[in-house]
């Protein structure tokens, strides 16, 4: 059953948000970060430990036959929140393990040599930047990016250039966690097929605001983490086209993803299990797909049109404000309720500071993306980012204590 929007409804399923910091009600805007669990899920994932807890696809007895199937219910429910088919999705610890995968199962299966290209944006968080940069530190691959204009969008005149006979992987972010703009994956996807190349995509920020169908973006595998879908922590997927993920060797090995082990040799399962070795993250797994099923309940363009709202509120908010500067300023690209900003003269870790004595709070430093900051003269920025419970007045909250960060530092006029 699908619920009329209603903030204040949504609002009250998150215990957390009743929280009061130095006496001012939590205006909490650090979703990006990480999200806040309903109750939900929270009852989910507690019902399992108090209820069910036991190792799964090992026992005989009830409770190990019933963890079992709650474990892979969840992976159909959380296969069909990204539009995919269960046998495609791999449990992770996150989107840094799953990409982690990929890199280092490239690597074991031989797919690059030295001379070819691994293709990243200027804009990726550090988790699909650094595996990349040790693969082609192990392979003699070269590590190439694709630029962004000024005003965040790539530049898809240099993407053109850089992906070409050389290139073996493109790896991008669906949305950069700094400038919260959707990139295009469909021209991303077409100039990587047409070199040959395989597409790995970040989809860490989008999962939690946008209705994602993982086959039909054209791409060959992806991740997303669960704390960022208003699910647990400790748990992520690593989805993956049937003919992409059959062909890559398991990462990590031990238990649980074996046929026939013998003292000289083994023979793994195909794929998920092929890659879930050892003690599996059960019980949030049971917590994520509690949290996809509770965001199914909400329309999902009532709550798209909502976010949308608050983007707008908190940009143009943002830019009235003298000194402020945004990252990503631009109106002719997708967007999620995300800004990163810099305040003219005040530190953003200060800001920070003075934004949670009013009881707001967001994120501050680099956000695991210093390349990009570094190609807008920045070390740090301050980054809001808005959520399905997040309202309108609490957006405002938060345009009002960011007008008085530079008086209260004696900044400016």
């Amino acid at each position: 059953m699908t619920l009329p929007f209603d903030v204040a409804a949504v609002r009250a399923d998150f215990p957390l948000l009743e929280t009061e910091i130095d006496g001012h009600p939590l205006v909490y805007l650090d979703s990006g970060a990480t999200s806040q669990k309903p109750r939900a899920v929270l009852d989910a994932e507690r019902d399992f430990l108090e209820h069910t807890n036991s190792a799964v696809h090992r026992g005989a007895h009830t409770l190990a036959a019933e963890a079992t199937e709650l474990f892979e219910d969840a992976r159909v429910t959380v296969a069909g929140f990204v539009g995919a088919a269960p046998e495609q999705l791999v449990w992770t610890s996150g989107a840094t393990a799953g990409l982690n995968l990929v890199a280092g199962s490239l690597g074991y299966a031989g797919r690059l040599r030295e001379g070819d290209e691994i293709v990243v944006t200027e804009a990726e968080h550090h988790a699909n930047l650094i595996p990349w940069q040790e693969l082609a530190a192990r392979t003699g691959a070269r590590l190439r990016h694709i630029p962004v204009h000024d005003d965040g969008t790539l530049d898809m005149n240099a993407a053109a250039e850089t992906i070409g006979e050389r290139t073996r992987v493109v790896a991008f972010p669906h949305v950069s966690n700094v400038l919260g703009i959707l990139n295009p994956i469909a021209e991303l996807v077409a100039l990587a097929r047409a070199a040959g190349a395989l597409t790995v995509l970040d989809a860490c920020q989008s999962a939690p605001h946008l209705a994602l169908n993982l086959p039909e973006t054209g791409v060959d595998l992806a991740v997303f983490s669960g704390h960022k879908v208003y699910g647990p922590y400790g748990i992520g997927g690593l989805w993956g086209r049937d003919e992409v993920l059959d062909a890559l060797p398991p990462f990590t090995t031990g238990g649980s993803m074996i046929t026939t082990v013998t003292l000289e040799r083994a023979e793994y399962l195909p794929a998920p299990q092929r890659f879930e070795a050892g003690t599996q993250p059960v019980s949030q797994a049971v917590g994520l797909a509690a949290a996809v099923r509770w965001l199914g309940e909400h329309d999902a363009a009532e709550v798209h049109a909502h976010e949308t709202a608050l983007e707008k509120r908190m940009r143009e908010g943002l830019r009235s404000i003298a000194g402020i500067r945004l990252l990503g300023d631009t109106d002719a690209a997708e967007r999620v309720a995300l800004q990163a900003f810099a305040v003219e003269g005040v530190h953003a870790h200060d800001v920070g500071q003075f934004l949670d004595s009013r009881g707001v709070a967001v994120r501050v430093g680099h956000h695991c993306a210093q390349p990009l900051h570094r190609r807008f003269g920045l070390t740090a920025s301050v980054r809001a980012s808005a959520a399905i419970h997040t309202t309108e007045a609490e957006v405002d909250t938060f345009l009002d204590a960011v007008s008085g960060v530079r008086g209260f530092f004696g900044v400016g006029a």
